[in-house]
């Protein structure tokens, strides 16, 4: 997918490479994808998923982020493409509510230009696997999910923006066939309320748009009732793990957000947000 000559969305802060658990690809071919796409910055936002559930497909320490190797690459590879494209160091830890202090001590370890705080795990169960969803509706299973990331953020705050607010909706059976944001606006209000009151962001993410939902994480609805609240900061991130999902979806972000009532996204270097017109 190529960018429009005139497109002025020239960001990407939701991209993993071989350093996540879940991803193959080398972070070189990913810098190589983004320059191809026309972006002048980009954040690789490595997984860091502590206490992560063994399993077969996910042994001891899967998503555990060895950082120091990490950084390493990050940096040589930021020095061999200065000038082309700004690479920068993020990192999207799994929040849960137990991992307070571990968390606290790792994100005061290294120097990031951006964190992403995700809810991955309900209650110890990853929402991307069906027995979440067994014995439960979806409206169940949803708002159960919803009330762990207030949960979650009420307990950890040393994060820059909540990522893909709803990305339970990617894995229920119904998916967003019969979801929207008033139907859980009481803890979508408390979620971001909250989030406004600590200075935190959302992220805009087109993870779900990939996996077949109509609209991206957060809904349309949460977008708008963000912004009426009083929320200015916003990302965007294509949750790429492969160079092909790289700024997925992004020609259409523009123009939605200016729908939403911004006029501004956000990047993030050295955990301060700068503002880019849309």
């Amino acid at each position: 997918m190529a960018l429009k000559s005139d497109f002025r969305l020239k960001s990407d802060f939701h991209i993993h490479s071989d350093f996540s658990g879940d991803s193959d690809t080398p972070m070189e071919e990913m810098i190589c994808a983004a320059l191809s796409m026309g972006l002048d910055t980009i954040c690789f936002t490595e997984h860091h998923d502590l206490d992560y559930p063994v399993t077969q497909e996910t042994p001891a320490g899967y998503f555990e982020l060895n950082t120091d190797s990490y950084l390493y690459d990050l940096i040589r590879l930021k020095e061999k493409y200065a000038g082309q494209i700004d690479v920068l160091f993020g990192v999207e830890l799994g929040l849960q509510p137990h991992l307070t202090k571990a968390l606290a001590r790792y994100a005061k370890s290294y120097d990031f230009d951006f964190i992403i705080g995700s809810t991955h795990l309900c209650k110890g169960q990853d929402v991307y696997y069906p027995p979440f969803f067994e014995g439960k509706t979806d409206e169940e299973c949803y708002r159960e999910y919803f009330e762990e990331i207030y949960t979650n953020i009420r307990k950890f705050q040393n994060f820059d923006v909540c990522g893909h607010l709803d990305y339970v909706v990617r894995y229920g059976a119904t998916m967003d066939q019969d979801y929207c944001y008033e139907k859980y606006q009481d803890i979508f209000d408390r979620i971001l309320t909250f989030l406004i009151e600590q200075e935190k962001g959302i992220e805009l993410n087109t993870g779900g748009l990939y996996k077949g939902l109509k609209e991206p994480h957060p809904c349309i609805g949460v977008l708008k009732r963000y912004k009426k609240l009083g929320g200015e900061i916003i990302t965007f991130g294509s949750d790429a793990h492969t160079p092909d999902r790289i700024a997925y979806g992004a020609e259409k972000i523009c123009e939605l957000l200016k729908d939403c009532g911004f006029r501004y996204y956000s990047i993030f270097r050295n955990r301060v947000a700068e503002y880019r017109k849309l």
